[in-house]
């Protein structure tokens, strides 16, 4: 009778069990999360594509970011967001694409460059990934990074993201709560070509 009843009561148990352990996984958010942003490559002088020398940025990010060294470790991102395509740009997933091409991961541009409290928001709240590359417009990472819980100009050193600026990684680490780490948090500058 007791193991008949033990049994019972296991089969009834298991599924929230699995549920729960489906849910845990599934809401990791930001916890023990690096978020790299960086500003989408050079533009040319008309059109929404790159440059000559942002093709050349965009190549050299598929062997700068497999793997992406920081200090001691190496971080290998496991997502990659741009902003959405938009007649005047499609220059933040042009940025990704031969990194994406390397590592067979999707470009995810579920939301245009305004929309940095959802896109911080969905991180939050659906983000299973270690590491995440952002490819935006600079007119509004100090607002992505403020967003996801920073002091822009407290990490970057600026009031605002220069205009001439294209070699930063902004480097956002958030603890095990999910709250960023401002003593982690910084711009790292890429010297990746010549003038960086």
């Amino acid at each position: 009778m007791f193991i008949r009843r033990f049994l019972l009561v296991l089969c009834c148990c298991l599924p929230a069990l699995a549920l729960a352990h489906h849910d845990d996984k599934g809401d990791k958010g930001l916890r023990d999360a690096t978020v790299l942003i960086v500003r989408h490559a050079e533009k040319p002088d008309s059109g929404s594509g790159l440059s000559a020398r942002g093709e050349q940025r965009a190549q050299a990010y598929a062997s700068y970011f497999d793997p992406w060294r920081d200090g001691g470790d190496s971080l290998l991102p496991e997502r990659l967001i741009a902003t959405r395509d938009s007649k005047e740009s499609v220059r933040p997933r042009l940025t990704l694409t031969p990194l994406s091409q390397r590592l067979g991961l999707p470009i995810e541009q579920p939301y245009a460059d305004d929309q940095v409290d959802a896109l911080a928001d969905a991180l939050r709240k659906d983000n299973h990934a270690n590491v995440v590359l952002i490819a935006w417009h600079h007119g509004h990472i100090d607002k992505l990074i403020d967003a996801l819980g920073g002091k822009a100009s407290a990490i970057t050193g600026r009031k605002s993201w220069p205009e001439d600026v294209y070699n930063w990684v902004v480097v956002l680490h958030f603890d095990h709560h999910g709250d960023l780490d401002p003593s982690r948090s910084r711009v790292v500058v890429e010297h990746l070509l010549p003038g960086d």
